[in-house]
């Protein structure tokens, strides 16, 4: 075997473990990434049902007129903090949705 096919042989193999750490950790990544969502689905679906729903409405006007405890965290009571993460979780949703078809096609 000629020097340069061996060399070729060599970057060729090593471009190829470089390929698979690479691919190695974005796939444990992605793994995590997926249980953390699973383990997060009925939180998302309970904020999702509650946000805009006459309950918050009355939790948001038990607030406004000061019936709620000064030290009670009440983010979930804005309008922008659960819109914000719902959209995001949304958005996160289709990437994902997007990201698994090109990996599907890849494969």
């Amino acid at each position: 075997m000629s020097s340069k096919r061996a060399a070729q042989r060599i970057e060729r193999i090593q471009s190829m473990e470089e390929a698979y750490n690479l691919s190695r950790e974005a796939v444990d990544q992605l793994v995590e990434a997926i249980a953390a969502q699973v383990d997060a689905i009925d939180a998302i679906t309970a904020l999702s049902g509650y946000y805009g729903s006459e309950q918050w409405y009355q939790d948001r006007d038990a607030d406004e007129r000061g019936a709620l405890p000064d030290d009670l965290a009440r983010g979930v009571l804005g309008e922008d903090l659960p819109y914000e993460v719902l959209m995001d979780a949304r958005e996160a949703a289709l990437g994902a949705i997007e990201i698994a078809t090109q990996m599907l096609r890849a494969l």
